[in-house]
């Protein structure tokens, strides 16, 4: 896939919508996932989103893998093959490690209830959409097999996506802060 050209759009001085930017989106690497890249394509920290004339980019910086308070995250994910080393080897620390460098160490599950060393949950609603390629989503109970054009609605579930297939799959995330209903969040080993 390369680079992802990111168009961002503002107001000039007289209100009138123009382009503020027009170029590649910040792209983050994991070398505990040899291949895995996120392009990071935009985020907000507030709902609704404040709207102005023109704003700093939000995706610069430290990669973060689920949006801040009453946030959102756009991106676009190149998911490489899944490796035997990642399915039968990754320890719990290993696992813990590899979401350490994708900002957020306390989301993996895997050495606590998680089937799969890439098990994780957070507290969002993620749209994500299969743009090319295959991939398989395991949740705690089944596996689901998506192609390209699959949409899954994942409402902060203990989940894992495992990419079969031997190509790289691309796939499309919006996250969206949340909130387990207190009955819920108990259930959920810290």
């Amino acid at each position: 896939m390369g680079q992802v050209r990111r168009v961002v759009t503002g107001h000039d001085e007289k209100g009138k919508a123009i382009v503020i930017s027009d170029s590649a989106a910040p792209t983050h690497s994991n070398p505990l996932r040899p291949g895995q890249l996120s392009h990071e394509i935009w985020k907000t920290s507030a709902m609704p989103v404040p709207i102005g004339r023109d704003e700093p980019d939000p995706v610069t910086g430290k990669r973060q893998l689920h949006p801040a308070p009453n946030g959102t995250m756009f991106r676009i994910s190149e998911v490489p093959p899944e490796s035997d080393a990642i399915r039968n080897m990754m320890t719990p620390e290993q696992a813990r490690e590899a979401f350490r460098a994708s900002g957020a160490e306390a989301a993996s599950t895997w050495g606590r209830g998680g089937r799969h060393p890439l098990m994780h949950r957070t507290e969002t609603v993620d749209y994500a959409v299969v743009l090319e390629g295959e991939i398989t989503l395991i949740l705690d109970e089944g596996e689901v097999n998506l192609k390209a054009g699959d949409i899954v609605i994942q409402r902060g579930t203990n989940h894992a996506w495992s990419n079969r297939s031997g190509k790289v799959t691309k796939m499309l995330y919006v996250l969206i802060d949340g909130r387990f209903d207190p009955g819920l969040a108990a259930q959920f080993p810290k």
